[in-house]
């Protein structure tokens, strides 16, 4: 299946975008920096809902307070450009792991969404319907990563990552992530849906592909798998399913 995601000026969307890649009536992947100056945050503060403000105040460290408020600011801009509303009125629902999702207001657009940020970057996958996963790390050396890998990773990822060369592994690690994080996020399971229970595509240069699914699920079924690069030293991956 040939990728479809292709780059597209970043001008075409709302200021939120600084990385755009899409696919042909299917899904948008946006990435905007969340570095902002403190005046830009408490702009973009006031954009946020009661609820998400008292969220950002929870938390203790100045920069997850600022990177949670510019991520939903910059969510809301770019979902409220393609609602046609002001980015104060877009609501949401959760569903019972915490996925997001436009309030039933919303239906008629058909939108579904998904986010992710690592350090200072966040990224967003807008789909015309259908579910939709989205993922994104920096890629850096984990000195961990070969006991995450056998605890988390399936025992073929496992083995397909131990095979990499050891400069190869980083990014081998983190595209089989991001790769299965996405899926996960588009089933809207979380981490409740057990990460050795499918299959992906890891190595370096090889494209993101479901090798197996546990379940009726899968590309067959209508998933489709893809990785990107947002940023030099980033590596995201997104998962969609079209109800078609």
């Amino acid at each position: 299946m040939a990728n479809p995601l292709r780059t597209r000026a970043a001008g075409a969307y709302p200021p939120a975008a600084t990385v755009s890649l899409f696919a042909d009536g299917a899904v948008e992947v946006l990435a905007a920096p969340l570095d902002v100056d403190a005046a830009a945050v408490r702009v973009l503060a006031q954009l946020l809902s009661d609820a998400e403000r008292e969220r950002a105040g929870r938390f203790i460290f100045d920069r997850d307070r600022r990177r949670f408020t510019v991520a939903r600011a910059r969510l809301r801009q770019i979902l409220a450009a393609r609602l046609h509303v002001e980015p104060q009125e877009v609501e949401f629902a959760y569903g019972p792991q915490g996925k997001p999702a436009l309030a039933r207001r919303f239906a008629a657009s058909a939108l579904t969404f998904n986010l992710s940020h690592s350090e200072d970057l966040a990224v967003y996958a807008i789909a015309g319907g259908g579910e939709v996963g989205v993922d994104v790390e920096a890629v850096r050396a984990l000195r961990d990563a070969d006991e995450i890998a056998a605890r988390f990773f399936s025992r073929s990822e496992n083995e397909a990552y131990l095979a990499l060369a050891a400069r190869d592994r980083p990014l081998g690690f983190f595209n089989c992530w991001t790769r299965k994080e996405a899926f996960i996020k588009a089933l809207g399971e979380g981490l409740s849906h057990p990460l050795d229970s499918f299959d992906v595509s890891l190595a370096p240069g090889e494209p993101a592909r479901l090798l197996r699914v546990g379940d009726p699920q899968g590309e067959p079924c209508g998933w489709a798998l893809h990785s990107f690069p947002p940023r030099p030293g980033f590596v995201g991956a997104i998962a969609l399913r079209s109800h078609a």
